[in-house]
């Protein structure tokens, strides 16, 4: 895939590039997180116009560049207000999540139990990360749900994944901190 043009990707993709080089993930995550917080703070890099607009009935997901080298992807995801995720992971794939545009309520959950397809977590924080902040998570620490808590604002979010993320589990709450897991697909929203 070839970059959506926008200014700045060049060098948003030379910070990734530069940092995947590493054979730490924990080295390269934290080199994607604090070169992906600077660049947001700076603003050296401005997204495509298509990222500003929300989608009606969920998140939006749009893919602005995936590496054929590498592998790792580079997806804005466009929070309507009040929009957000189930608890979910990332299926084994680290990923460092940057907030571009408004306010974003994240929420990380312990894995304590699992029995087959119904697990127990537990919640073990929740922060409100505004423009600027980033994160990362490397698996098995990746249950976490995310969402926009404005009534009216938009949020924007920038993830890099070390592979195109197209699959995750969902975890729907069953009562008492159990959860049944179910695969889902994910897809894609027009990034142009």
């Amino acid at each position: 895939m070839q970059a959506l043009d926008f200014p700045g990707c060049d060098q948003l993709i030379a910070m990734i590039d530069r940092a995947v080089s590493s054979d730490c993930q924990h080295q390269t995550t934290d080199c994607i997180r604090n070169g992906l917080a600077e660049l947001i703070r700076t603003r050296a890099v401005t997204l495509p116009a298509c990222v500003q607009e929300p989608v009606t009935d969920h998140y939006a997901r749009r893919e602005l560049y995936r590496c054929e080298k590498s592998g790792y992807s580079v997806v804005a995801m466009t929070w309507g207000p009040g929009q957000g995720t189930p608890v979910h992971d990332h299926s084994g794939v680290w990923c460092v999540e940057g907030v571009w545009q408004g306010q974003l309520e994240i929420t990380q959950y312990a894995l304590r139990d699992q029995d087959g397809d119904r697990v127990r977590f537990e919640a073990v924080g929740t922060q409100i990360a505004g423009v600027g902040s980033a994160g990362s998570l490397i698996p098995p620490h990746e249950y976490h749900a995310i969402r926009n808590p404005s009534a009216d604002a938009v949020a924007i979010s920038l993830h890099i994944y070390k592979q195109a993320l197209t699959c995750c589990s969902m975890f729907q709450p069953e009562g008492d901190g159990w959860y049944r897991k179910a695969p889902r697909p994910l897809g894609l929203d027009e990034a142009a």
